[in-house]
């Protein structure tokens, strides 16, 4: 039945996707971030699903006039220049043939980013994408938050099985990136029901997040918090309710927790945090005497041998996005990524002050906000995690491009005709302004 399901929503999505490629879009970002055939037994689990719905969109995207060139402006420029010295870096690597499935991997995400930049048109589409970013993680979070407090946070939560997120560690980031667009979504809902439904939603992201065990996470959140705090508009309550929350939480954790968080302040006597600085002078080394990077597994016994051989704990992995784009792709390949994250700030920054010109436009300050906290989550629990080719920053950053011109043309004086039709949209709890010129 699971299979059944499954594989006629992506055959379906994936029809509609030729006449509407940003329907398929959206199927590609459930598949890749909730990784719902990851939880079947059947046909599903095997069939290419996420191919079936990358290349309806891709077909759709040739045949459609409702679509803006993507390479325009920094962020999605940079990324272009990323993608292409990471094909140099692999083609200069160690080994180009064992290396070939994660570029290949790497670079299909990496595309539809680009994708996911040339179809969000319009207000519906940016929302609705956001939305799908949203649900697709928050489901498997409402689930492990459920999970962590049926069993007391006796055992860690896991994400999707053979995907970017399997691994506890990387599961919580996913999560903590996901409670910021939740609250945007919140923000835009007028009903009480449903803001008290997104309200438990986000707290039982939270739990899961914390029930992972993850001591990066545990960072993050606490980035991700302020920053919530400080952006999310009602900051007296926030100052009240986000430390009783983050104390109940923590609280509520058993001994085993608290005492593996503990080993923050005690890294030095800690051989996995030994290891992940071994792994660090590795990276280093590494970018040093490979100018174009080693490829896409930097983790490689014999650079750790050459690179750090009196480290003598711990194993090759960085555990760090910055040191694992520096191991594989080079001090030029980290200084795009850091340019590609520093550009979709700047861009989210402006965007909350373009925005506020217009009361059409007052939703895209929320969203520019929300999409800071999650990338400062990302940008402080990624510095102990290995995620830096993880789909959901780089959704962010579509998000924010497309947001920014669409505010910047102005669609809801003088782009109408690429407004679609409201009978599309329709959330509960969700109103759309209506557009200058437009009848309903």
């Amino acid at each position: 039945m699971r299979d059944f399901l499954i594989l006629s929503l992506v055959g379906l999505g994936a029809l509609v996707a030729l006449r509407r490629p940003w329907i398929g879009l959206l199927l590609w970002i459930w598949l890749s971030l909730m990784n719902p055939h990851r939880f079947a037994w059947g046909l599903a689990a095997t069939a290419p699903v996420a191919a079936i719905a990358a290349g309806s969109t891709l077909l759709g995207l040739l045949f459609t006039r409702d679509r803006q060139w993507p390479l325009k402006g920094a962020p999605p420029i940079i990324l272009a220049l990323l993608m292409v010295w990471m094909t140099l870096s692999w083609l200069f690597g160690i080994n180009i043939e064992d290396d070939y499935e994660q570029w290949s991997k790497v670079m299909k995400i990496n595309l539809m980013v680009l994708i996911s930049v040339a179809l969000l048109r319009s207000k519906l589409y940016i929302i609705s994408f956001v939305w799908v970013c949203a649900l697709s993680l928050a489901v498997l979070g409402v689930k492990g938050g459920i999970f962590t407090i049926a069993t007391g946070g006796a055992y860690k939560v896991w994400g999707p099985p053979d995907s970017f997120i399997a691994d506890n560690n990387h599961f919580a980031l996913a999560l903590i990136m996901t409670v910021p667009m939740l609250r945007f979504l919140q923000m835009q809902l007028t009903g009480r029901m449903a803001g008290h439904l997104m309200t438990a939603a986000m707290v039982l992201v939270a739990v899961a997040a914390i029930g992972s065990q993850s001591r990066g996470a545990l960072l993050a959140i606490t980035a991700m918090a302020l920053m919530l705090w400080w952006r999310g508009g009602s900051r007296w309550w926030g100052l009240l309710l986000i430390p009783l929350v983050g104390v109940a939480l923590v609280s509520f954790m058993p001994d085993e927790w608290m005492t593996r968080m503990q080993t923050i302040r005690t890294y030095d006597e800690d051989q996995s945090a030994l290891g992940r600085l071994a792994a660090w002078r590795t990276a280093w080394g590494a970018a040093f005497h490979f100018p174009f990077g080693v490829g896409f597994d930097a983790a490689r016994p014999e650079l750790f041998a050459r690179y750090a051989p009196d480290a003598g704990v711990g194993t090759p992995v960085a555990h760090s996005i910055y040191f694992q784009i520096l191991g594989q792709h080079g001090f030029v390949g980290l200084a795009l990524f850091l340019l590609l994250w520093w550009t979709t700030w700047r861009w989210a920054a402006k965007l909350r002050v373009e925005a506020k010109a217009h009361a059409q436009s007052l939703w895209a300050v929320d969203l520019a906000a929300m999409c800071q906290v999650a990338l400062a989550g990302y940008a402080v629990g990624g510095a102990f995690l290995n995620l830096a080719h993880y789909d959901m920053p780089y959704n962010i950053m579509a998000i924010v491009v497309t947001t920014r011109w669409w505010v910047q043309r102005k669609a809801w004086l003088t782009e109408t005709a690429y407004e679609p039709k409201r009978r599309w949209f329709r959330v509960p709890g969700v109103t759309l302004p209506k557009l200058a010129g437009q009848q309903g």
